[in-house]
């Protein structure tokens, strides 16, 4: 079951940045045929491969299990920019979320 979630997502990440098998292979540093065993239930990556497959994604450990949030890379981004952050910025930020969400 978590087997067939992990291929299946890897596979949703990669179609949505538009990268094919072979192209995220070679990205990751692996043979061309690296991911299409992912993908096919050949093999599954060990957990050093697994947080690079998310760091590759732009997305955390986490992120990659929550399968419901549209753009996990996106938010990743808005997350790391939101530390940098004073208080009196966050609090402006969260003001004009609360507007966007009426």
């Amino acid at each position: 079951m978590y087997e067939d979630f992990v291929r299946e997502r890897i596979t949703q990440l990669r179609l949505k940045k538009g990268v094919s098998e072979y192209q995220m292979s070679y990205d990751l540093g692996h043979s061309r045929g690296y991911v299409y065993n992912i993908s096919s239930g050949k093999a599954l990556p060990p957990l050093k491969e697994f947080f690079a497959i998310c760091d590759y994604f732009g997305i955390t450990p986490q992120q990659f299990f929550d399968d419901g949030t549209k753009s996990p890379e996106l938010i990743q981004k808005a997350v790391e920019g939101m530390y940098l952050l004073d208080d009196s910025d966050l609090l402006m930020l969260l003001g004009i979320i609360a507007r966007m969400l009426k």
